[in-house]
């Protein structure tokens, strides 16, 4: 009975996620802030603020960390909600889980900002990031030797898979070469009239409904644009997904979205690709938010972290430092 307490009492917090047609946009932001957001971060998680391409980013940085590993984190929120603050638990435990840095954007929302604005932010971010990563390898760097490609990680769940895989399918392959991982969280693959979800009478999911698919998508964009690959991933060419980096996709085997991402590993697979479609029994939408109700959450975590922190071989490879030595000398406030 407790267990069951537990999933009941997770379920009902991950729906916090969700925005639908009888939602008040405050409301729904205010609700899934409280519900997410920590006074404290974990495990000695610090946080300091900077403007990469002029867009607010908080900067999550563990006790140990990989100089030349950071991460770039696209909350989801159904396209309009989510923040640094509603995320800035989770993306700690992930800095502490892949010893890296992660930068959380605070990217335009709809309706307000509707699509491309939330793409254009994040493509703002990456193009900032890169440059500023690659001046520091620069000045880190000995005389004589050649200095480290920056080793950077995309990372989003739900909505947020959505404009990350935007942001990679017009990506430059100088960009794409400097991204080692791609990690997507129960991603929104294909927003299209015609998908397996929209087109569904019934949706049979724990957390997520059909109406949620559809206020979402009408907020953010017209329908007619969800047929393009930046709104719905999984309607990409096969040119798009060619020299993608390395993809691994988590979710729960109860989740209404897990055939969607079959395709799209299997798509991948198709042009060459590295991918892995990590799946957790009798787990719903995003359970990995869900950590002080379920076990699972940790474990998964903790699967993340492996994946990231190991080389094609599956070798430990990662050059840790102390905190202390590793500010960003270029960060300092002006």
């Amino acid at each position: 009975m407790e267990i069951q307490n537990d999933r009941k009492a997770a379920i009902k917090k991950l729906k916090l996620l969700t925005y639908n047609s009888k939602s008040n946009l405050d409301s729904f932001r205010q609700k899934m802030e409280e519900a997410y957001s920590t006074v404290f971060l974990p495990n000695g998680v610090e946080r300091t603020e900077y403007k990469y391409g002029n867009i607010d980013c908080d900067i999550l940085s563990p006790e140990m960390y990989s100089s030349n590993r950071v991460m770039i984190y696209i909350h989801g929120g159904c396209f309009s909600g989510g923040s640094r603050k509603t995320y800035r638990a989770f993306c700690s435990s992930l800095a502490t889980k892949c010893y890296c840095r992660v930068v959380i954007p605070e990217f335009r929302l709809s309706p307000a900002y509707p699509c491309p604005a939330a793409i254009e932010d994040i493509q703002a971010v990456f193009r900032s990031l890169f440059t500023e990563e690659q001046i520091q390898a620069s000045l880190n760097t000995e005389k004589g030797t050649t200095p480290k490609l920056p080793e950077i990680i995309i990372a989003a769940d739900g909505s947020g898979a959505t404009i990350a895989c935007a942001l990679l399918y017009n990506l430059r392959e100088r960009y794409r070469n400097c991204i080692s991982h791609v990690v997507l969280f129960s991603p929104w693959l294909d927003l299209s009239p015609g998908s397996k979800i929209m087109s569904s009478k019934k949706i049979s999911d724990e957390v997520l409904t059909l109406d949620v698919f559809k206020k979402s998508v009408t907020d953010y964009t017209y329908f007619e644009n969800t047929k393009i690959s930046s709104v719905s991933p999984l309607l990409a060419d096969d040119e798009q997904l060619k020299g993608f980096p390395p993809v691994f996709i988590q979710m729960g085997s109860k989740e209404i979205l897990l055939e969607d991402a079959k395709e799209f590993i299997a798509r991948l697979r198709e042009n060459g690709n590295t991918c892995e479609l990590d799946i957790w029994k009798g787990m719903m939408f995003m359970f990995q938010m869900a950590d002080e109700y379920l076990h699972e959450s940790h474990l998964a975590l903790d699967k993340v972290g492996k994946i990231v922190t190991q080389d094609s071989a599956g070798v430990e490879s990662v050059e840790i430092e102390n905190k202390p030595k590793l500010e960003h000398s270029l960060h300092s406030e002006a």
